[in-house]
């Protein structure tokens, strides 16, 4: 297994990420600990999970229970020290998490406190804020997406404000690094120059959606990713499961993401059956199978970290662990940007 750099941590990350949203929900507490082992069997080495997981749906009843199995399988394994364990601060608008407040320097403490119990652990190697106090693109949100009531001051006066807050969880020994997610270029270059005035931990990471469906990434946050040496940390590289073929010819299978949520967070479009179609067919043009082509596609891109997936089942995970170690040609990374061009935006 391949490793990267983690920004300037000086921590290095597996190339592929196990995520946990499921753990809970659709993945049963023994199968999400088998497959944790598994993983790290794999060469897996960091792990991704954040507070209010479970997802599909966030429940009030079932906020950090995610965070809980996982530390059920730390306390059981006592293998904490494999693994690199990120999790997130959760930001504003989840009404099941503090009624929906924003991230502030009085919450983190307080989070920090409720993660490390959940998680039987006594530091996060990664503590990321879920989204921004002010709103994001994400979340198909970049179609509507307004900056022009934004109160500049404010926005800096909170950043250096969570910093401070940040740097005393470092220096007690409870965090090891701080990463963003679902942020903007302009809003990751802001933390890193408060840092540099005020004081604080420097970003590391920054984990935003990414995958041959969703290129949203490869401009702007390319290229601060690459200039400043923050690590993009890639989440839904299969698009939801539109690029393993599952959903090819109006399918829903039972079980998968779609027959949980019809809409999938807004992906559900007149051009996205289409879009993916077309690369599930490009795949196995060169006798690959399309979800290893995805995952290796994401894996490979240079301002890339580590890109992250998850599996309900076991058996999706030894699937999903084929794209370990594969390499995409330069012809087939020609074909996958034509693709791109004729299927820019297809959600």
């Amino acid at each position: 297994m391949k490793m990267n750099p983690l920004g300037q941590t000086g921590m290095t990350v597996s190339e592929y990420c196990l995520g946990t949203m499921t753990f809970g929900t659709q993945t049963s507490p023994d199968v999400a600990h088998a497959q944790i082992d598994r993983a790290l069997d794999a060469g897996i080495t960091f792990v991704d999970t954040a507070e209010m997981y479970p997802v599909n749906p966030v429940r009030a009843e079932t906020v950090g229970r995610t965070e809980e199995i996982i530390g059920d399988w730390i306390a059981r394994t006592g293998r904490r020290s494999d693994m690199i364990l990120a999790t997130k601060h959760s930001g504003e608008g989840q009404p099941h998490v503090r009624n929906g407040a924003p991230i502030t320097s009085k919450t983190i403490s307080g989070e920090i406190d409720e993660a490390l119990a959940r998680l039987k652990t006594d530091y996060i190697d990664l503590y990321q804020f879920h989204w921004p106090n002010r709103g994001s693109f994400m979340f198909r949100k970049n179609w509507t997406f307004d900056p022009t009531s934004q109160d500049r001051a404010a926005i800096m006066d909170d950043m250096e404000d969570c910093l401070g807050a940040l740097q005393k969880e470092m220096e007690r020994g409870r965090i090891r690094a701080f990463g963003l997610s679902n942020e903007t270029a302009w809003g990751t270059t802001q933390w890193i120059e408060a840092a540099k005035r005020v004081g604080g931990p420097r970003v590391a990471s920054l984990q935003n959606e990414y995958s041959l469906m969703c290129r949203l990434a490869d401009t702007d946050l390319a290229e601060m990713c690459w200039n400043e040496n923050v690590g993009l940390l890639p989440y839904s590289p299969l698009a939801c499961g539109y690029l393993t073929g599952k959903y090819s010819g109006g399918a829903v299978p039972e079980g998968s993401r779609m027959s949980i949520n019809a809409e999938m967070g807004g992906r559900v479009g007149p051009l996205s059956l289409a879009a993916a179609d077309a690369y599930v067919a490009l795949a196995r043009d060169y006798d690959l199978d399309p979800v290893h082509m995805a995952l290796a596609w994401s894996a490979q891109r240079p301002f890339v970290a580590s890109s992250i997936f998850g599996a309900t089942t076991l058996a999706q995970l030894d699937h999903l662990l084929g794209a370990i170690d594969l390499e995409l040609s330069e012809e087939l990374l020609t074909a996958i940007d034509t693709l791109h061009r004729a299927h820019p935006m297809p959600y």
